[in-house]
């Protein structure tokens, strides 16, 4: 009885979460600070933000395993940029490029310069090639640098400047497309999204002294690396501002409404990533534009969603006819736009350069999926029973039953 006591009161060792990173494994965000050749060091990769310039330290023990690496199966960046130093004795692979080389991609806020590029491992076959020993692997790095530090040498400098320098620095816009939270309350990084996740994607544009604006967002592709022109692509908004993506079946991609204000226009798109691809990322290259906010939307200017309960396309602003022409996939010139427009009274107030459009691409990636079962969590473990808590359960169970048996035949021996 004392030992069948100690069992069941033992408790069982609870196992270990399938989703719980590894030990001694790479860090999914690996991200330096300032640009004052800072180091920071997480794991087996180490990342100096510099002054015109990234430099990444990787250790060939690259996962812990006492497996080292080949620097051959080591590259930075989506142009696949080769190392610069290879240390036998530190077994150590460093990588050095300047902050726009090597395919990296940049993002501004209003505080920082945000640099993004990768550290892509892809192992090279083995002598036998039936088997596979390891897996390619991505760890993406960042550098941020702040936008607002003073960095001159404290020189004076003459309180006037040239009509046509303060000309320009009113005029100059700021694009900038970011990845939200679910409650687009800040910005969220740019891993661990799963298949059915939606993205929540928030353009803006920024403006010194100039006259209100309402931001479009023209067109969105997706790709494989920065840059609208790579191989493969998918069109997630086109045709000026009609957001394709909610056309297929099973998404639920659409444009926010109302706008939280005229010069900010948000989007929501369910994940996804290209088939036959084992890195699962994406790079979303987006056009935005402005047009002067006084101005009607129009067959060029406009953001359209499909909305599948009504079978129809609607805008966030306008009128429903502007939505028309994405159901043909042809939203025609500025000419035939202009002239499904009804004519605007002239306004004596209004200037020439404000009905000028400006625009600019923005890259956003890289945008990294989870790989487990495709991306697809299994149902909460809560309240679930472990395997030891079964083993532990059974043995109780058995030595309960031996225990009766026991009783019972001493017993019967007495009478």
């Amino acid at each position: 009885r004392l030992l069948l006591a100690l069992l069941c009161a033992a408790p069982a060792a609870p196992a270990p979460s399938p989703w719980e990173p590894a030990r001694g494994a790479p860090s999914p965000w690996i991200w330096g600070d300032d640009s004052q050749s800072h180091s920071r060091a997480q794991g087996p990769v180490e990342v100096q933000c510099q002054e015109a310039q990234l430099v990444v330290i990787v250790h060939r023990d690259l996962f812990g395993n006492g497996r080292l690496v080949s620097a051959a199966e080591l590259s930075l960046g989506p142009a696949a940029c080769k190392h610069s130093r290879l240390d036998p004795s530190q077994k150590t692979v460093t990588f050095s490029a300047g902050l726009h080389e090597c395919g990296s991609t940049v993002q501004i806020t209003p505080d920082s310069l945000i640099y993004r590029t990768l550290l892509s491992y892809d192992p090279s076959p083995g002598s036998n090639p039936a088997i596979v020993r390891s897996n390619p692997a991505i760890i993406p790095i960042e550098c941020h640098y702040p936008r607002r530090d003073n960095v001159t040498s404290g020189s004076i400098r003459p309180t006037w400047a040239p009509f046509n320098s303060v000309l320009a620095s009113e005029e100059r816009l700021l694009f900038s497309l970011r990845l939200m939270n679910e409650d687009w309350s800040s910005e969220r990084d740019f891993s661990a999204f799963q298949l059915g996740d939606v993205l929540n994607i928030q353009a803006e544009v920024g403006s010194h002294s100039h006259v209100p604006l309402r931001l479009f967002v023209d067109s969105c592709v997706a790709t494989l690396g920065p840059g609208a022109g790579s191989e493969p692509h998918y069109a997630i908004i086109d045709f000026n501002g009609c957001l394709v993506d909610g056309r297929s079946d099973a998404t639920t991609s659409a444009f926010v409404t109302p706008r939280p204000r005229q010069d900010m226009l948000r989007f929501q798109i369910d994940a996804f990533r290209f088939a036959g691809d084992a890195r699962n990322l994406i790079y979303i290259t987006c056009h935005l534009k402005v047009t002067p906010a006084e101005q009607s939307p129009d067959a060029l200017n406009k953001a359209c969603s499909f909305s599948k309960a009504r079978n129809t396309w609607a805008p966030v602003e306008g009128t429903r006819d502007i939505c028309s022409c994405c159901e043909l996939g042809n939203c025609g010139s500025a000419a035939m736009a202009r002239s499904m427009r009804p004519p605007e009274p002239w306004d004596s107030h209004r200037y020439r350069r404000q009905a000028a459009t400006s625009e600019a691409d923005v890259v956003i990636g890289p945008v990294l999926l989870s790989s487990d079962q495709q991306g697809q969590r299994p149902p909460s473990h809560q309240g679930a029973v472990t395997a030891p808590a079964v083993g532990t359960a059974l043995a109780c169970a058995v030595a309960g039953v031996a225990v009766a048996g026991a009783a019972l035949a001493i017993g019967l021996r007495r009478r």
